[in-house]
């Protein structure tokens, strides 16, 4: 657990902090009700976000390959390890495999923060900003554009 704490609170890190965790934590106890091993459900949020390095590119693989070596070192199952890794993978493209319900949920939870209101979303915006200041402003619109999924032309996004 104290790893996990520390991981969360790197100095890279301004969106996907405990914060971020906090809230994620708090959506499912109200939601799961929903899950169908949620305790499962559980554990991957806790693991989803665990290595974030905005520079790279495998950061779902090791978090999910932590949360996997982390339950079987625990004695878990190998099954209940292997689909603790799978909703982690999830969230890499944020795609439930077709009757994942539980994928489902996690992802749901885990983009929740886009239905905040308006004064969370702007902070939010702000941190994920600051998350990747490396990337030039031009690149940094195109790419919020595709994925929060907005249409933009000439005159703006709407």
């Amino acid at each position: 657990m104290n790893q996990l704490v520390a991981a969360y609170s790197e100095r890279q890190r301004h969106y996907h902090t405990l914060q971020h965790l906090r809230e994620c934590l708090a959506h499912f106890d109200a939601a799961a009700p929903l899950a169908r091993r949620p305790a499962e459900v559980e554990v991957a949020l806790w693991f989803h976000d665990a290595v974030y390095d905005p520079q790279a590119g495998d950061n779902e693989e090791r978090s999910a390959q932590w949360a996997r070596d982390s339950l079987l070192a625990a004695g878990c199952g190998d099954d209940a390890a292997r689909r603790v890794h799978d909703l982690v993978m999830a969230t890499k493209g944020h795609v439930a495999g077709a009757g994942d319900a539980d994928a489902a949920l996690l992802l749901d939870v885990d983009l929740a923060i886009l239905g905040a209101l308006p004064s969370r979303f702007d902070e939010y915006e702000r941190q994920i900003r600051a998350e990747y200041a490396h990337v030039e402003p031009e690149a940094w619109r195109v790419r919020r554009v595709r994925v929060l999924g907005v249409s933009c032309n000439v005159r703006g996004c709407t």
